[in-house]
């Protein structure tokens, strides 16, 4: 199996949204990653939903939508009415995780959840049959281009191990300095989807490094 490639709008030239939304329709890419920052839960702020029905709109592909905001429970409605195929909520936000993966399947979107670096993968036990993705950081979430963590590629092997322990049949994607080296070692350690925002956007190629990407 290949592994899905979700590049991440974060780092396209939003003075030429259009082309480069274009660009991913055209590409390998099997999603669009989308990052929603609220400058509380991390320290920036990405865009809103205005700019996100204008992505909506000319994106062919799924979309794979990020919150990392508090309370993200308050905009499910808003994340559904952008036709978002999953909905991807924060651990460390949500102290009721089990019902607002519920409130987020029920809204007829595929539930995940994200664990920040410093976040144990055993924390995961307990809802890990509920999600339809785990998505593990790879870079402390906020802003793009960072170093990689390496602990990251040990975070997939545990990952992968307490899904099989479990049953679960969530997937693992990991978000955060990706590129084809590190690419590599996660996909070997499990992962099975791969966020990339400044390894494609930044790339001569775009369409090639995501066909690089997507040939690991």
């Amino acid at each position: 199996m290949k592994p899905i490639i979700s590049p991440s709008i974060l780092s396209a030239d939003f003075g030429y949204l259009a082309r480069d939304l274009e660009m991913l329709n055209r590409s390998e890419a099997e999603w669009v990653h989308i990052d929603i920052m609220d400058g509380v839960f991390v320290p920036n702020i990405s865009f809103g939903f205005p700019v996100l029905k204008y992505v909506a709109k000319l994106s062919q592909k799924p979309l794979d939508v990020h919150l990392m905001i508090v309370q993200p429970e308050k905009f499910i409605p808003e994340v559904k009415a952008l036709g978002a195929h999953i909905m991807n909520v924060h651990y460390e936000a949500c102290p009721h995780l089990h019902r607002v993966v519920q409130q987020i399947r029920e809204a007829g979107m595929q539930p995940a959840v994200t664990i920040n670096p410093a976040t144990p993968v055993a924390l995961l036990k307990d809802i890990i049959r509920e999600v339809y993705m785990v998505l593990v950081m790879s870079v402390n979430p906020g802003f793009g281009g960072q170093k990689f963590i390496e602990h990251s590629v040990e975070k997939v092997r545990e990952l992968r191990e307490l899904i099989a322990q479990t049953g679960s049949q969530a997937l693992i994607e990991v978000d955060g300095g990706v590129n084809q080296e590190t690419g590599a070692r996660l996909i070997e350690a499990g992962a099975d989807a791969l966020v990339a925002g400044n390894a494609v956007f930044s790339a001569p190629d775009p369409e090639e490094a995501i066909r690089a990407l997507r040939n690991l």
